[in-house]
């Protein structure tokens, strides 16, 4: 069984110039409910299905199992998603031992910046660039399962 710890974080300041590497990525949920999301999503040249469960009580932690899959197929699951597909760049960016991804939004969701580092476990240290903002790991408004259907341009301005 895979797994995935990861802190999420807004982006204040420039991170662009810090990157190694960017892709686009394009990404839809064939599925939504309060204990998983089954998402489709190409990365570049590759697309994968992925399943997630909801985060365990008190903790950063959750199941997560992707499989590559033939972007063909990955195209025709995404016409399934509709209009909720969420598109954004992500920016790869080496901070001490760990590589943050940086995402930054395009469509319903321009202007987000959205940093995530995936962890080894939920107590591991890692270095603070000068770029990030407010930590909001756990915060559902920033899943992007809920900005495919509750998109940042309708929220904002709360």
């Amino acid at each position: 069984m895979g797994y995935e710890i990861e802190r999420k974080f807004l982006v204040n300041g420039d991170y662009k110039s810090q990157s190694h590497k960017n892709f686009r990525i394009r990404q839809g949920y064939l599925a939504l409910s309060g204990v998983s999301v089954v998402r489709v999503r190409i990365k570049g040249e590759r697309a994968y299905v992925t399943i997630k469960s909801a985060l365990e009580e008190n903790t950063i932690k959750r199941n997560e199992w992707e499989y590559e899959v033939p972007v063909a197929d990955a195209e025709e699951m995404l016409l399934l998603c509709e209009e909720a597909v969420v598109e954004k760049t992500r920016y790869l960016i080496n901070v001490g031992t760990h590589v943050f991804e940086v995402d930054e939004f395009y469509g319903n969701n321009e202007g987000l910046l959205i940093a995530e580092v995936e962890l080894g476990h939920e107590d591991e240290p890692y270095e603070k660039p000068a770029w990030l903002g407010a930590e909001v790991t756990g915060n559902v408004r920033y899943y992007n399962s809920f900005l495919s259907i509750h998109p940042y341009k309708e929220w904002k301005d709360d």
